[in-house]
């Protein structure tokens, strides 16, 4: 059951306190959010308009969803996400272009990822179809919201959870699949170069467990280390495999890459430890257009502490440059203006916000 909520008075600092209106116009008369200012977008929540909710239960398919004013959901004591976190979520994010266009990137990678998870985890999920779809209603009814061009984006954060009553360990027998967005900024402030802390105790995932899908208990684990490694100055932290504790997997939320020469480097996902990122597999991508060396592979962090140049991808964080990174005792400091991660974090921005062309049929708008 979904209540109805008002949105509540906003106390982040993207909201104009003086009264004045940051507007723009948009197509068709219609206007921005009001309120908003738009240049100080940080990476929270923003409550917006709608929400939009589906199930499924008994076995059966999702049935029809529908849009709702963005508010508090009820859940019974015993749901399956309460009880077993019996859940995931995905992110994706909705771009303005300068000609008034809203796009999406790659949703259909994103719902093919929960329904890889959903299998993991014994949950039923929507369709490719559904879920696209679902990505469209809810980006077309929060509109406004989108932020102006080269402003920010529409972060949108698509759940799947067990919601039915589960007393008894297994799957349940309901389903909630729900999206809620938010209008944020960039992840990291002015998308400074991090200063990350290699983590050689505490591992993030195992061979064999739920690293490799982005289940909802994969991130809360890892708190403690994060904010450990902030508490001395570190931006992220950077965790080693289980196995061996000597090659490098993944930033708490996202792929991590080096160069060396002309050869480009990411931990392959082979072991199931690592989440395959949509934005990992586009870099990839044109990287490769680009004219390098692409490698997948088994990463020792000897390797990283002697790349040329290090980055992070994500929905999130986008492509992000890496500026040191101390593993016990040693620090290595980075290029921070890295040619390479610039070029590709210029060349994927420019396909999502309409600058590039499309050549890859990566991007749909919605309308």
């Amino acid at each position: 059951m979904i209540d109805t909520l008002r949105i509540p008075a906003m106390s982040s600092s993207a909201l104009q306190t003086t009264g004045e209106s940051n507007n723009h116009s948009l197509k068709n008369g219609e206007m921005y959010a009001d309120g908003i200012n738009w240049d100080d977008l940080g990476f929270g929540l923003i409550p917006i308009d709608y929400m939009y909710t589906m199930k499924c239960s008994d076995g059966e398919n999702f049935s029809q969803g529908h849009l709702s004013p963005f508010g508090k959901i009820e859940l019974c004591p015993s749901a399956g996400i309460l009880n077993y976190g019996q859940g995931l979520f995905e992110g994706l994010k909705a771009t303005r272009t300068e000609d008034g266009r809203i796009m999406l990137f790659r949703p259909q990678e994103n719902a093919l990822r929960m329904k890889m998870g959903a299998e993991r985890m014994c949950m039923p999920s929507p369709s490719v179809e559904q879920f696209v779809d679902a990505v469209k209603q809810t980006v077309f009814a929060n509109k406004r919201w989108v932020p102006p061009p080269g402003k920010g984006s529409l972060y949108i954060r698509p759940l799947l959870v067990g919601s039915g009553s589960n007393l008894g360990l297994g799957p349940g027998l309901e389903y909630t699949f729900l999206i809620f967005a938010s209008p944020v900024g960039n992840y990291h402030k002015g998308r400074a170069a991090l200063n990350l802390y290699v983590e050689h105790k505490i591992h993030r995932a195992t061979p064999g467990g739920t690293g490799g899908v982005k289940s909802v208990t994969n991130y809360s684990p890892v708190y403690q280390t994060q904010q450990q490694a902030r508490a001395k100055g570190f931006s992220d932290v950077l965790f080693l495999d289980s196995a061996t504790g000597k090659n490098i997997e993944e930033i708490v939320a996202a792929n991590i890459f080096i160069l060396k020469g002309n050869v480009i480097s990411t931990p392959t996902l082979k072991h199931g430890t690592i989440l395959p990122g949509v934005t990992r597999k586009s870099i990839i991508d044109i990287a490769l257009d680009f004219g390098y060396q692409v490698e997948e592979r088994v990463i020792p962090v000897e390797d990283l502490l002697a790349a040329d140049e290090a980055f992070c991808t994500g929905t999130a964080v986008v492509v992000n440059p890496i500026g040191a990174v101390t593993y016990q005792d040693k620090r290595v400091e980075y290029k921070t203006g890295g040619a390479l991660c610039q070029k590709l974090y210029e060349t994927l921005t420019g396909i999502q916000t309409g600058r590039l062309e499309d050549k890859k049929g990566w991007t749909l708008e919605v309308n």
